[in-house]
């Protein structure tokens, strides 16, 4: 329980920011479930669209420091290399 209101106030502002990164990293975790089902039908339209929308996500996440940048890139260019392999 906070003893202050800016702790109060602080509490609440972590308790919106963790239900909002949560929700994007959910997001991001639901494409690429996306990309490796059409990575393994050999299905290369379908994965390069599910990659930029990918791409897009990790860029957003990435700017909101919801997962390092480093992350981010790292994330993208394994899935870039997959479907590259197609």
């Amino acid at each position: 329980m906070p003893n202050t209101r800016s702790a109060a106030k602080a509490l609440r502002q972590n308790e919106r920011r963790y239900i909002r990164n949560k929700a994007l990293k959910e997001r991001i975790k639901r494409w690429i479930k996306k990309f490796y089902k059409a990575i393994d039908d050999k299905n290369k339209e379908e994965g390069v669209k599910i990659f930029k929308m990918i791409t897009k996500l990790y860029d957003k996440a990435a700017k909101r420091n919801v997962v390092h940048r480093n992350k981010a890139n790292r994330k993208k260019s394994d899935l870039q290399k997959k479907l590259n392999a197609l």
